[in-house]
C-alpha cells in the first residue's frame, strides 16, 4: 500500500511524462462498464440494501481486455475504471432513496423515468463538482494519513498489471482464490455466508449476537485499512450487538405494550435483527450524525485552505500571474465548478413536475457540500463499501424535515420534497466517495486530475440513462416494497423503506428522538476519550456481520507486521496488499455476477411466480446443516485468513 509523505511522493507515471490517457477506447469501455455495473447495483441494492465498490473489478477487467485486444497505457486503464465506477456509485445513491417515492403520499406520481433521470443526473454531477476543490486537501495534503483502501488497492492492481511478473501474479492469485471461495460459498452453498451465534433470551446476554459475513472482499478491505481503524469500527458493532441489544431485551422483557417507534410487536417477541432495525439503527444514525459534525469541524481548516488555494489560483489565472501547473496538478477550474453547480440547481427548480422549490434547492447545496466532505473523508478511512451513505441521508432527512416543521410544512405534499433533498444529497455523497477513491488511484499512478473529473461526469451522464430504465423495469416486473397480488415476491428495498419511515415519522412528529440523541451522546463519549467517533459510529450503525470480518483482516495485517517487523504507517506495495487487492476484486466481481444471476428467470414456481436461479441456490447445503454449517464457514474463512497471512509474510 502506498503511504508516503505527500511532499516527497512521486507517482508511478511522472508529471512530465505525456502518454495516452483520455482516449476514445478508454471512454467507450469505461461507459460500457458504467452501464453494466450500474444496472447490477440497482438490483443488488433493491434486493439486500447493500452494494459493492466497482472500481477494482473494473480495473482488473480493463487490464485483461486491453491485453487481449490491444495494449493500453496504465492511464487509459485508469480512465476506464474512473468512468465505470461512476455508474455503480450513482446507482447506489438512487436505489437507497428514490424508490421511497413509492411509499410516500403523492410520491408515486413522481416515480417516472424523467424525474429519476433528473435526480440521478443532478446528484451524480454535484458529487463530482463538490469534490473538485477538496482534492488538494483530502488526496494530496492528507496522502500520508488517509489510506483510501479501495483507491490504493485499485492503484496496486493497475501498477501490478502494468509491471506484470510476480506483482501481477499476487493480484490474480487473490482474484482467483476469491472467485473460487465465493463460488463454493454463494453459488454451490457448501457453507453459510454469515455464520452466527445468538444467545438465548433466558441467557445472561439475551439476544446477544456474534456473526460475520465471511466474504473475501471484506477480509481484504480489513487488511488494507489496518488494525487500528478496523478495531475501532468493530468496537462500535460490539456495543450495538453485545451491549445495547441485550440491554433493550432485558428492560423490554417486562413490557406488555410495544415500545415506540415499534407499534405492534413486543420487545420480548423480537429477534436481534428486529431490535437492530427498530431501535439500534436510529441510535447509529445519531452517532453517525455527531461523527459527521465532528469530522466537518476538524476538516474546516483544510477545507478553508483548499478553497483559498483554489480562489488564489483563479485570481492568478485572471491576472496572468499564475504559475504553470504540472499535468498532475490540474483540476477543473473553480469557475466551472461554481457555474455548473448553480446551473444544475436552477435547472432543477424550473423543470416541470419536479417535487422541488427554491428553498429545497438551497438545502441541497448546504447539506450536499457538508456530506460530500464527510463522505470523502469517511471513504479515506474505511473504504467505499462500508461508507454509511444511508446514515448520512437519514441525518439530511432529519434536518430537512425539522426545518419543514419549523416552517409549518407538514402536509403530505412536502414529503416528496423532503425526500428529493435527501436523494440528491445521498447520490452526491455516494458519488463523491467513489470520486475520492478514483482521484486517490489517479494520484498514485500519475493521472491528470481534470481528465479524471471529466471522465467521472461522462460516467454519470451515460449511466443515469440506464439506471432509471433498470429501476422502472424491476418495479414493473418484480415489484418494489410491499407484496401485491400482481407481485407476491417483490424486491424489498430496505434502505428506501427506512427513508420513507423517517420522513413520515418526522413530519408527523413521532420520530424516536430519544434514540437519536442517545446515539449522539455515545459518539460524544467516544470523542472525549480521544478516539475518532466517526469510525466508531460507522461500526455502531452497520451490522456486526459487516465489521467483524473487516476486523479479522486488520488482525491479519497486525500479525504480518509483527512477523515482518513493519510499522503500519510504513507499509508499501507488498505481497499482502496485492493479494488483498485481488481478494477485494474477486469478491466484488463475483458479487456482481451473483446480482446478475438473481434476476435470471429459470422457469416458474408452483404458484406461477418467476423462479430465479438463486431460488435453487438458496437451498444451500450449509444452510441445511444447522450449526455444522456455521462451523464449516468459520473454518473456511479461517483458512482464507491464514492464506492471506502466509502470502503476506513471505519475503520476495
Amino acid at each position: 500500500m502506498q503511504n508516503k509523505n505527500a511532499k516527497t511522493f512521486e507517482p508511478y507515471i511522472a508529471a512530465k511524462d505525456l502518454i495516452p490517457e483520455f482516449t476514445l477506447k478508454a471512454i467507450l469501455l469505461g461507459s460500457f462498464f458504467g452501464i453494466l455495473f450500474g444496472a447490477a447495483t440497482v438490483y443488488l441494492g433493491l434486493k439486500v440494501g447493500l452494494t459493492v465498490s466497482a472500481s477494482i473489478p473494473i480495473a482488473v477487467l480493463a487490464i485483461s481486455i486491453f491485453k487481449k485486444f490491444g495494449n493500453a497505457t496504465i492511464l487509459e486503464s485508469n480512465i476506464v475504471q474512473t468512468i465505470g465506477s461512476a455508474g455503480e456509485s450513482v446507482a447506489a445513491g438512487v436505489v437507497f432513496t428514490i424508490p421511497a417515492l413509492l411509499f410516500l403520499a403523492g410520491g408515486e406520481s413522481y416515480f417516472q423515468y424523467f424525474q429519476i433521470f433528473v435526480l440521478a443526473l443532478i446528484g451524480g454531477v454535484l458529487g463530482v463538482l463538490f469534490m473538485v476543490p477538496l482534492r488538494r486537501s483530502l488526496i494530496v495534503k492528507e496522502h500520508g494519513n488517509l489510506p483510501y483502501p479501495e483507491g490504493t488497492a485499485c492503484a496496486d492492481v493497475l501498477i501490478a498489471g502494468e509491471k506484470g511478473g510476480k506483482l501481477a501474479q499476487k493480484v490474480y492469485m487473490g482474484l482467483g482464490v476469491a472467485f473460487l471461495y465465493k463460488f463454493l460459498m454463494s453459488i454451490i452453498g457448501l457453507w453459510k455466508e454469515a455464520p452466527s451465534i445468538v444467545f438465548g433470551k433466558n441467557s445472561a446476554l439475551p439476544n446477544g449476537t456474534v456473526n460475520g459475513e465471511i466474504t473475501p472482499e471484506l477480509l481484504g478491505v480489513g487488511y488494507v485499512i489496518g488494525p487500528r481503524i478496523s478495531g475501532v469500527m468493530v468496537a462500535g458493532g460490539v456495543l450495538s450487538w453485545l451491549a445495547l441489544i441485550p440491554l433493550i431485551t432485558i428492560f423490554g422483557a417486562g413490557l406488555t405494550t410495544p415500545l415506540a417507534p415499534e407499534a405492534t410487536k413486543l420487545i420480548t417477541d423480537m429477534t436481534p435483527s428486529e431490535i437492530w432495525s427498530r431501535y439500534i439503527r436510529y441510535i447509529g444514525a445519531g452517532a453517525v450524525t455527531f461523527g459527521g459534525i465532528m469530522t466537518l469541524i476538524k476538516t474546516l481548516p483544510t477545507i478553508v485552505s483548499a478553497f483559498s488555494d483554489s480562489f488564489r489560483d483563479l485570481r492568478e489565472q485572471r491576472s496572468g500571474q499564475a504559475v504553470a501547473q504540472t499535468r498532475t496538478e490540474r483540476d477543473i477550474p473553480l469557475v466551472y465548478v461554481l457555474l455548473g453547480s448553480l446551473g444544475l440547481i436552477v435547472l432543477m427548480t424550473i423543470l416541470p413536475n419536479m417535487p422541488t422549490n427554491f428553498f429545497s434547492a438551497i438545502l441541497i447545496i448546504v447539506f450536499g457540500f457538508f456530506f460530500v466532505t464527510v463522505s470523502s473523508r469517511i471513504v479515506g478511512l474505511i473504504g467505499s463499501s462500508s461508507n454509511p451513505i444511508s446514515g448520512m441521508t437519514i441525518a439530511t432527512l432529519m434536518a430537512t424535515s425539522l426545518i419543514f416543521l419549523g416552517l409549518g410544512w407538514t402536509g403530505d405534499a412536502y414529503q416528496p420534497i423532503a425526500l428529493v433533498v435527501g436523494s440528491i444529497v445521498c447520490i452526491a455523497s455516494a458519488n463523491a466517495g467513489a470520486t475520492s477513491q478514483d482521484l486517490k488511484t489517479g494520484y498514485i499512478v500519475g493521472a491528470t486530475p481534470y481528465r479524471q473529473q471529466l471522465g467521472l461526469i461522462i460516467g454519470v451522464l451515460v449511466s443515469v440513462v440506464f439506471i432509471g430504465l433498470t429501476l422502472l423495469l424491476l418495479e414493473n416486473t418484480l415489484g418494489i416494497g410491499e407484496a401485491t397480488p400482481e407481485h407476491p415476491n417483490p424486491l424489498p428495498a430496505p434502505q428506501a423503506t427506512l427513508m420513507a419511515t423517517v420522513i413520515k415519522g418526522l413530519l408527523s412528529q413521532n420520530l424516536p428522538w430519544g434514540l437519536v440523541i442517545s446515539g449522539m451522546a455515545i459518539a460524544a463519549v467516544v470523542e472525549l476519550c480521544g478516539v475518532s467517533s466517526l469510525a466508531f459510529a460507522v461500526g455502531a450503525y452497520l451490522p456486526l456481520s459487516t465489521t467483524s470480518p473487516i476486523f479479522i483482516g486488520g488482525l491479519v495485517k497486525w500479525l504480518v507486521d509483527r512477523r515482518t517487523k513493519q510499522k503500519e504507517e510504513e507499509s508499501e506495495i507488498g505481497p499482502g496488499a496485492l493479494f488483498s487487492s485481488g481478494l477485494i476484486a474477486g469478491g466484488a466481481i463475483t458479487g456482481i455476477l451473483i446480482a446478475v444471476m438473481l434476476g435470471t428467470n429459470m422457469g416458474k414456481n408452483a404458484d406461477g411466480t418467476p423462479k430465479s436461479l438463486m431460488d435453487m441456490v438458496n437451498t444451500h447445503i450449509g444452510e441445511n446443516m444447522g450449526g455444522m454449517g456455521d462451523i464449516i464457514g468459520v473454518v473456511a474463512f479461517g483458512l482464507l485468513a491464514f492464506l492471506l497471512w502466509r502470502v503476506a509474510s513471505r519475503k520476495e
